[in-house]
Formats: structure tokens, C-alpha cells, sequence
């Protein structure tokens, strides 16, 4: 809705990877998206072998309405590195310009 929101207000999409041995990885995060937006996420993730744990928001009257979806697996890596990017894709957001490739 053409509002940028900072990394600060906690309404930010960040997955973490945990190394818990033999080329397996175990990302775990939260995602954020407006209500049009769960489902087609929600689905783009699961076939990346990744689920969502919870849907929940944080606001009462927030706007836009945002949910949250907390996120967690344990598979193979590399295949669960390139999950979380699907999913992203179909939501309304941009990484910041720390996490672009080749920004620094």
C-alpha cells in the first residue's frame, strides 16, 4: 500500500538457518503478509518443504491487516536455502538493500 515500513516495527520477514549437521538445515522464521497474500505464501513454502507452525497477528486495528506466520523445518540445506525466495516473491516486499547481492 505504498508504505514503507522499517525493520524496527517488527513487521519484517526474516528466516534463520540453524546447522544441525549432515548437509541438513533447519530454517525458522516469521513471515509477514496482508491477507490476500497467506495463502499463495503459505503454499509457495510448503512445496520448498517448509512449514508454517502458526498464523496469528499482532495488531488490533492495524493498516494494512498484517499476519504473521511463524515458520520451521529440517531437511537438506541447499533445497531449503532456495524455499523461502517463492514465497517471498508473491508478497508485496523488498529485501533491504543490506541483503540485495552485491550490496553492501
Amino acid at each position: 500500500m505504498d508504505r514503507v515500513l522499517p525493520p524496527g516495527l517488527a513487521s519484517t520477514t526474516t528466516v534463520n538457518f540453524q546447522p544441525p549437521g549432515g548437509g541438513r538445515a533447519a530454517p525458522r522464521g516469521d513471515f509477514v503478509m496482508i491477507a490476500d497474500e497467506v495463502q499463495d505464501a503459505l503454499k509457495a513454502l510448503r512445496r520448498g518443504g517448509i512449514d508454517g507452525v502458526s498464523l496469528h497477528n499482532h495488531g488490533l486495528t492495524d493498516e494494512p491487516r498484517l499476519f504473521f506466520s511463524h515458520i520451521w523445518a529440517v531437511d537438506d540445506a541447499v533445497g531449503l536455502a532456495r524455499a523461502p525466495r517463492p514465497a517471498v516473491a508473491v508478497t508485496n516486499s523488498e529485501p533491504a538493500a543490506w541483503s540485495r547481492p552485491g550490496r553492501t
